[in-house]
């Protein structure tokens, strides 16, 4: 994706990036969600996301450089990139929002494999 090099204007920049965080809050279902970025996001630009994403997952795992740059398809630099700001406030809520998500799911599958043995 190539950016314009003729700046927008401030304070109109100000405005639409709090109207685009402000309706992306406020949609309330992946659904919807994926209606929106899927019209929003050229497919380059969703991808990559999504491998910046798995970047992340791996390299908190403790993947090494190889394994992601394999299983990814990205480059070393792209790694580093993301690497970097690992440790930032966005990243850190993303990856626990996932893992909570993990570990919910985990014992959802634990409960309910409980439950369906009790009442075989």
């Amino acid at each position: 994706m190539q950016l314009s090099h003729n700046p927008i204007n401030k304070t109109l920049e100000k405005q639409l990036d709090n109207l685009f965080y402000q309706v992306l809050a406020e949609i309330d279902s992946p659904e919807d969600l994926k209606l929106v970025l899927s019209d929003i996001l050229t497919e380059g630009e969703r991808t990559a996301v999504l491998k910046r994403l798995g970047i992340a997952l791996y390299l908190d795992k403790g993947r090494n450089y190889e394994d992601v740059k394999n299983n990814i398809k990205v480059s070393s630099a792209t790694i580093a990139t993301v690497a970097e700001n690992l440790g930032n406030s966005g990243w850190q809520e993303m990856i626990k929002r996932i893992k909570a998500e993990e570990w919910a799911n985990e014992w959802t599958n634990k409960i309910t494999g409980g439950i369906k043995r009790m009442f075989k």
